[in-house]
């Protein structure tokens, strides 16, 4: 499906490696807003949904979002502009190496929805491999750029597979970077946890408790958790 429609925007994506999926939508719709961010910066945006899903659940006027894949890059900045926020979005086509190495402001929220960890095994599309793979984005850049980019009040949120989370964990406390809400999420309750939504912020927590969600109770029948958190984009829920 090269569209996908939410019930406030519309993504066009058949130039994306990385299609629309669940971990994206999660990730928007749980990330905290809570610090009333002005600024924000989403780093491998593909489509722009992590950026658009800020737009419509925060006041911040100045959402930047960073893509190096040139094709994933132009239907980012199709998918703003067609977007009631046009105003607010805007696509940088770069790494985030060169982003970083002139930072000119402070993100209030940076969010991430990284390249997997690299599993042993990798496929003949290398745009989508690009997309897919830790090796385009390790998680210690995207930490550095976090720690390097983030206000004082900032608040850090990304989704990873959950066998990544105690590391990541340990990679932030090294730039002092603290969990202070951490989701891990479940396809069904009887299979195990899969991915970890986990938001940090500068000072740490006395006390940090994690939830779990669990996605569906069968095929296509939802949780009440599930979608209470995200009835205010699919238009089926």
């Amino acid at each position: 499906m090269s569209t996908f429609n939410f019930k406030k925007f519309s993504v066009n994506q058949d130039k994306c490696a990385m299609k629309i999926g669940t971990d994206g939508v999660l990730l928007g719709a749980w990330c905290p807003v809570d610090n009333n961010p002005f600024s924000v910066l989403d780093i491998g945006a593909g489509t722009g949904i992590l950026s658009l899903m800020l737009a419509q659940r925060s006041h911040a006027e100045q959402i930047d979002a960073l893509e190096i894949d040139e094709d994933a890059y132009e239907q980012c900045v199709e998918n703003f502009e067609n977007s009631p926020w046009s105003d607010r979005l805007f696509c940088f086509h770069a790494g985030l190496d060169e982003f970083v190495d002139e930072p000119e402001d402070e993100y209030d929220i940076i969010i991430s929805n990284p390249p997997f960890h690299s599993e042993n095994y990798k496929t003949d599309d290398s745009q989508r491999d690009l997309a897919r793979f830790q090796d385009a984005l390790p998680f210690e850049e995207l930490i550095e750029a976090a720690d390097l980019l983030l206000s004082e009040n900032g608040i850090f949120a990304v989704i990873i597979p959950y066998k990544e989370e105690e590391r990541f964990i340990d990679l932030c406390a090294q730039v002092e970077l603290f969990p202070v809400k951490v989701t891990r999420v479940k396809g069904t309750h009887t299979t195990p946890i899969v991915r970890s939504l986990l938001a940090f912020k500068r000072y740490e927590l006395s006390v940090l408790t994690a939830d779990e969600l669990v996605i569906e109770i069968s095929r296509h029948e939802y949780t009440d958790e599930y979608i209470e958190l995200t009835k205010d984009f699919y238009l089926k829920m």
